[in-house]
């Protein structure tokens, strides 16, 4: 029988890594481009209420996020204060930072804008109904109360 085998070896060709750094480059400009960074650093303490019915807002661009709960640093009191961004600001302010972050907003969108209230759990209605009457002045009437999923355990369950 006739072989055909050739007497030289084939080898495989190494493959070239010369694009390579420009596809690394091009995948951290896309990282960097559609990451969004922390916006605000949380000043207050904010354990979220329980609830069974939940919905996830849609376009968290048009959200507009306001904290309320007591300071996290003693040098701020004991008593529940409002955060607005990332500084302390009495109620009277409300309207002033709800119309500046509409302002922030595409005019398309101004209209859609909901803002998000973020309490904890042991603030008193009292603050909370505050912050709903300027919020009413403000214009600002599409509100979303922020809340953890599931059921909180009866404390008289054990009873």
């Amino acid at each position: 029988m006739i072989s055909f085998r050739d007497k030289t070896e084939k080898r495989i060709p190494g493959i070239s890594t010369a694009s390579l750094p420009d596809i690394i480059f091009m995948l951290l400009f896309f990282f960097m481009i559609t990451t969004t960074l922390k916006e605000t650093s949380l000043l207050v303490q904010i354990k979220p209420p329980f609830a069974t019915e939940i919905k996830k807002l849609e376009k968290k661009s048009l959200v507009t996020f306001i904290y309320i709960g007591i300071p996290t640093s003693e040098k701020y009191g004991k008593l529940p204060r409002l955060q607005l961004n990332d500084a302390f600001q009495p109620i009277e302010n409300l309207r002033e930072f709800v119309e500046q972050e509409r302002q922030n907003l595409v005019e398309n969108d101004r209209n859609k804008m909901t803002v998000s209230m973020k309490a904890d759990k042991t603030i008193e209605m009292g603050i909370i109904t505050d912050v709903k009457q300027e919020l009413r002045k403000a214009s600002a009437l599409k509100l979303n109360y922020s809340a953890a999923s599931g059921t909180q355990q009866s404390v008289f369950s054990n009873m």
